[in-house]
């Protein structure tokens, strides 16, 4: 814990060196946890894409990853911890009172608890799951993308984002996989799933990097500034943006 001296001249500091104020980051945090929430609710639906099956929550959960990559890219680490962090508790909050409100008696004359259940009741094996998961991917997700654009001095986005991506979606598959399914399936269908997953959403990835690339240019020259990691505590549970570089960006680029 710092002392009160040290405090004072942190605030100080800080007021005299206000950092920059980002028009869009709330607003795209936003979009982010909306998105995050949906894939939750969703996942459950076995979709047909010709002889292919997959899941409700794989058409939208992979968006939350080029989320991540944007907000590292244009916002730095700290941005995209702050909204990993959000994210992770929208979650968490929504899967607790879904269970709360199955377990509630249903009124005699309302006839939807079946279905209300198959959206809303929440198994808990899954639920943590998911967060572990999620928290696990994002993170390294952010990780990987912010040292990767420091190495690169900003050059080949599409090399981070995708890299970043193959980091972190293995992180994730493997995790989430591993736990809902150890001790009820086999070590080879385990290894089927994971790998299954994680080919699409990687996949996923790459076919986006165009529109990653459009978002991304469009918000730097509206924010104004480029964000380099360079000297970032890459700590989870830090706070604050020390560390971070901010470059001007010019309207013209």
């Amino acid at each position: 814990m710092s002392s009160p001296a040290e405090f004072l001249a942190t605030a100080r500091q800080r007021f005299e060196h206000p950092r920059h104020q980002y028009r869009f980051l709330e607003f795209c945090i936003m979009v982010f946890v909306v998105v995050l929430l949906i894939s939750n609710l969703v996942g459950q639906k076995i979709c047909a894409v010709g002889p292919f099956r997959i899941s409700g929550a794989q058409l939208l959960f992979p968006i939350t990853y080029i989320f991540g990559d944007i907000f590292t890219e244009v916002y730095g680490y700290a941005g995209a911890r702050r909204a990993i962090w959000m994210g992770f508790f929208a979650s968490a909050l929504m899967a607790v009172f879904g269970m709360l409100v199955v377990a509630l008696p249903p009124a005699p004359e309302w006839q939807n608890q079946a279905a209300f259940e198959t959206v809303f009741n929440f198994v808990p094996r899954m639920v943590a799951a998911s967060l572990i998961a999620y928290w696990a991917g994002e993170f390294t997700n952010s990780f990987v993308m912010a040292k990767m654009k420091v190495w690169s001095q900003g050059r080949h986005l599409w090399m981070r984002t995708i890299g970043s991506t193959v980091v972190g979606q293995f992180v994730d598959s493997v995790i989430v996989i591993t736990l809902i399914f150890a001790g009820s399936q086999s070590f080879l269908t385990i290894v089927n799933l994971i790998f299954s997953g994680y080919i699409g959403k990687v996949l996923y990835e790459a076919a986006m990097t165009p529109v990653t690339y459009m978002v991304v240019n469009a918000l730097k020259r509206v924010e104004g500034v480029d964000v380099y990691d360079v000297a970032t505590d890459f700590n989870p549970f830090a706070s604050g943006a020390a560390g971070e570089e901010l470059r001007p960006v010019k309207h013209g680029e």
